[in-house]
This record gives C-alpha cells, sequence and structure tokens, in this order.
C-alpha cells in the first residue's frame, strides 16, 4: 500500500498559507501571503525540496491545483521543481472542475475519501498532498 504524504507550509500559530507572494492565496481575507520567503535560507531550500513531487505522485485540492496550474507549467524547462511537478501525475480533489489544462492530471471520481484509498491500494509511488488545506480538513 502507498503512502499518503503531506507538505504543507504552516506557521506556529496554525496559520497554512501558501508561501509565494502576497497575491497566491488571499482567501479568507489572508493579506501577508509571501511573508515566509524572507526567513528562507539553504536550510530551508534543502527542506522544501521535499515539496518538489519528484518520484511521488500529487494529490492537490482545487485551489492548490489552479494556483500551481497558473505557475509551474509556465516556468523555464531547465528549472528542476517545475519539471518535476509538470511530469508528475496528479490527481485533483474537486467538485467543480470537470477537465483539467495541466499535463498528467485528472480529477478524482466521486468520494474524495473512497477515491483516495483506492489511489493508496494500487501499486505506483506513494502520494503527496501538497497545502490543500481544505482536502486534508476532509480526509
Amino acid at each position: 500500500m502507498r503512502k499518503l504524504i503531506v507538505s504543507t507550509f504552516t506557521s506556529l500559530d496554525g496559520v497554512m498559507q501558501a508561501p509565494g507572494g502576497p497575491l497566491e492565496d488571499p482567501s479568507g481575507g489572508f493579506a501577508l501571503g509571501g511573508w515566509s520567503f524572507s526567513y528562507w535560507d539553504e536550510v530551508m531550500g534543502l527542506s522544501a525540496s521535499g515539496f518538489d513531487g519528484k518520484d511521488r505522485e500529487l494529490v492537490l485540492g482545487r485551489k492548490t491545483y489552479e494556483i500551481f496550474e497558473a505557475h509551474w507549467p509556465y516556468q523555464p524547462g531547465d528549472d528542476p521543481t517545475a519539471r518535476s511537478l509538470n511530469a508528475a501525475k496528479k490527481h485533483v480533489a474537486s467538485r467543480t472542475l470537470k477537465t483539467l489544462e495541466w499535463n498528467n492530471a485528472s480529477v478524482l471520481q466521486g468520494d474524495v475519501v473512497s477515491a483516495i484509498r483506492a489511489l493508496k491500494a494500487q501499486a505506483g509511488y506513494d502520494l503527496q498532498i501538497i497545502g490543500s488545506g481544505n482536502l486534508i480538513q476532509t480526509l
């Protein structure tokens, strides 16, 4: 059985938010997007390497998928994170998206908990949820 690995950026006071720029994810009125980048160093770079999707299949919530799809396919081909995320198989939990534009991406069908259980039972790479706070809460 495959593992389900969750990777998130969470502050010590429990805020889980995308680490990008101020407009990356303003949901819930969050106005401090991008706050973490000014604290990144080479150690954080090594720690964040687990967010590259390498040798994993990704499981993404709709909002995270939309943020990633708007950015990663348009990055230079020599960017190792972009190369890995773009190549990875992506399973997206959404009740509203019917078709996905990003390569190797498909919408999970039916009940998301059952769909994830079925994925875990299949042979293949471990599954990695990146961000996707609502999906994590559902599971």
